[in-house]
């Protein structure tokens, strides 16, 4: 059964808000906003058994729509030791028994190996799981990216490709190191190829569900572009003061376009809405005063005696 378009509103809120407070109390956080559809989407209905491989880009919400809990997310940001990384390398890990790839290096895109060495191992168990990998269109040059999308390809293993495409390298545009769509490299590796609205939600959450189906029942990988946009700078730090001009045409704010459509189709009134905004206010404000509350990671909990002696 997939996720409810009111459920995906109320993760879209989430994402944004929570994105928002850990954009403010770490400068070093890469900002989601104008992006969470593409994360929502991707991400809302993988099976227990499925295994997730989120992009950097806030794969907080993922690992709570897998069970994780919001104050220990929001304590890796602040280095706190009851975080589940316990204060160790970069925030962006979370429990590993929730079945998802980290990303635990500073070289963006190192997950897409780890990913689909996952869809190999699922495959060799005969378990019926898929891998759904996500990751920017900077990282869709990368030598490996032609490489394990190939390798997944000939050997039919079940994993889904997302390139969240929001047009920028770092503060590189896209005009400068994409002579084609990305979604045209599909065909060379005898695989389906889907352009998507990564801005909307549903539209998201649909061509995953199918790729995911078609993945489940042997039928390899698909690779799909999300084109979306991203509203903030690289880093929360960054004021992107090398992008000039307005948003591309189209790229309209992803809760906006779930708020309309559900008010269009009198599932919710704005009322009801903004009562979800501010639930998942307070939710987040609790969080994130509780890790602030916290203690910093100490020896212990850093593992200073797991290194030396």
């Amino acid at each position: 059964m997939t996720t409810s378009s009111l459920d995906l509103y109320r993760w879209l809120v989430v994402a944004r808000t929570l994105d928002r407070a850990l954009c403010d109390e770490n400068p070093n956080w890469f900002p989601i906003e104008g992006e969470e559809a593409s994360v929502v989407g991707a991400f809302a209905d993988l099976r227990p058994n499925d295994v997730a491989a989120p992009h950097y880009r806030d794969p907080f919400v993922v690992y709570l729509m897998r069970g994780a809990e919001m104050w220990r997310l929001a304590a890796q940001v602040m280095r706190k030791g009851s975080g589940y990384n316990k204060g160790r390398s970069v925030p962006f890990n979370g429990p590993f028994e929730l079945r998802h790839v980290p990303w635990v290096a500073g070289d963006l895109g190192t997950t897409l190996g780890t990913a689909t060495g996952a869809a190999l191992a699922l495959q060799d168990e005969g378990s019926d799981g898929v891998c759904v990998c996500a990751f920017g269109d900077g990282t869709a040059n990368r030598g490996d990216f032609h490489e394990n999308v190939n390798l997944a390809a000939c050997w039919k293993l079940p994993i889904v490709y997302l390139c969240q495409h929001n047009g920028w390298a770092i503060s590189e545009p896209a005009e400068l190191y994409l002579p084609a769509p990305i979604v045209d490299r599909a065909a060379g590796y005898g695989i389906p190829g889907i352009v998507v609205d990564g801005n909307d939600v549903e539209a998201v959450q649909a061509a995953v569900v199918e790729a995911v189906e078609r993945a489940r029942s042997g039928e390899g990988p698909t690779l799909i572009e999300a084109r979306t946009w991203r509203q903030r700078g690289h880093w929360a730090g960054d004021t992107a003061t090398y992008r000039r001009g307005p948003a591309p045409m189209g790229a309209r704010d992803p809760l906006e376009i779930q708020a309309e459509r559900l008010i269009s189709r009198r599932i919710a009134d704005a009322e009801a809405l903004a009562q979800i905004r501010e639930e998942v206010q307070a939710e987040v404000s609790e969080a994130v005063a509780r890790a602030k509350a916290l203690p910093e990671a100490g020896a212990a909990e850093l593992g200073l005696n797991e290194v030396f002696a």
